[in-house]
């Protein structure tokens, strides 16, 4: 999370990671260096043995400091430098003069590498902005500016864990009666009719959870941030500052055990799935129900996105892409005048269809 500094051994210049491959490569003499990645394994770590440690004494080994911004209008704490920064909220786009301050947070433990560069992800965001039928012209505009596009790495947390749940319900099973009835011509006929019975039952249930995935900030919207999924986990890297290098990030606003907390409703449709098959019959019903959390571990993690965030009419629009797979999600405004001339044009098309079939 630091911003350290690698410099080309020809010019000077700082060295950038180049997305999609091992290198870091200098913008200005091209030259590059292979980037020697970490050898050692990413490991879980105990969730309760780090939340006792946060509280009554952090190990300093497992924490790192960052220098950052904070956005004003967002709330975005963004990894930019050590120097005053001026500029615009990556998130938000509102402009801000800040000095940097520091926190200490937890160390990441890996990441995803940037897979798709800047020129990908614009050709990404090109293609989406121009589905988009009804969105206006100066939003196409604005997609052909590359420098509206910028990287970024997002905290995230990961929860692995096993559960035990006790829970009581009810298990419906159907059966058929014959019942007389009386059709609309006075006639007298049967019909079968379905009923349940309903029994009383409780059980325990377990369930496995791996790599539970939780964006550690509110920045952007969780609903666009949860389509970005699925992420190649299994591609993970053991984390290293150069990777960051060209790169903004962003460090965890939802602390560790917040973002347990949303593991924990994560993980409560597949429990709640889990009881219902085990009460089995033709209908559940469940109760109450009580869950134990066990062996719980946890890493953080950053992952990688292009993000676009402009104004129109005074309205923060952000669109964010996936800079592993090029997965696209956003907001964007409407144009009315568009939407106003298609019904025109639908109205006059049926018009003319209608006098034509007369």
């Amino acid at each position: 999370m630091s911003k350290r500094q690698f410099p080309c051994n020809n010019c000077g210049a700082d060295l950038l990671f180049l997305p999609g491959s091992s290198k870091m490569e200098c913008p200005y003499c091209a030259s590059s260096n292979e980037l020697e990645v970490p050898a050692e394994a990413i490991v879980e770590h105990d969730y309760l043995v780090k939340m006792r440690e946060l509280e009554e004494c952090p190990n300093e080994a497992d924490l790192v400091e960052v220098k950052e911004v904070s956005c004003g209008a967002c709330g975005a704490n963004t990894t930019m430098g050590s120097e005053v920064q001026a500029g615009a909220c990556p998130f938000c786009d509102t402009p801000f003069v800040a000095e940097p301050h520091s926190e200490k947070i937890i160390k990441p433990h890996a990441l995803l590498p940037f897979k798709i560069d800047s020129k990908e992800g614009m050709k990404e965001f090109q293609s989406w902005v121009s589905s988009r039928w009804f969105a206006p012209n100066k939003l196409k505009e604005y997609a052909r500016q590359s420098e509206k596009l910028q990287g970024i790495y997002l905290a995230h947390w990961t929860y692995d864990t096993s559960t035990s749940t006790d829970y009581s319900g009810s298990r419906g099973v159907h059966y058929y009666v014959t019942e007389s009835y009386t059709d609309s011509e006075g006639n007298s006929k049967t019909r079968q009719v379905r009923k349940t019975r309903w029994y009383p039952v409780c059980g325990h249930v377990y369930n496995t959870f791996d790599d539970l995935l939780i964006v550690a900030s509110d920045s952007l919207p969780r609903k666009y941030t949860k389509e970005l999924e699925p992420w190649d986990l299994h591609e993970l890297v053991p984390f290293a500052d150069e990777y960051l290098s060209g790169f903004k990030s962003e460090h965890y606003s939802i602390s560790l055990r917040q973002g347990f907390d949303l593991a924990k409703e994560e993980a409560e449709p597949e429990i709640r799935t889990t009881i219902l098959r085990d009460i089995g019959g033709d209908e559940q019903r469940v109760h109450n129900s009580y869950t134990d959390w066990n062996e719980v571990t946890f890493k953080h993690i950053l992952l990688p996105v292009w993000v676009s965030a402009y104004r129109f009419k005074d309205k923060v629009y952000r669109v964010v892409i996936n800079a592993r797979t090029g997965e696209v999600q956003g907001e964007r405004p409407y144009s009315w005048v568009k939407i106003t001339l298609a019904v025109l044009a639908s109205i006059a098309l049926i018009a003319i269809i209608v006098i034509a079939c007369q």
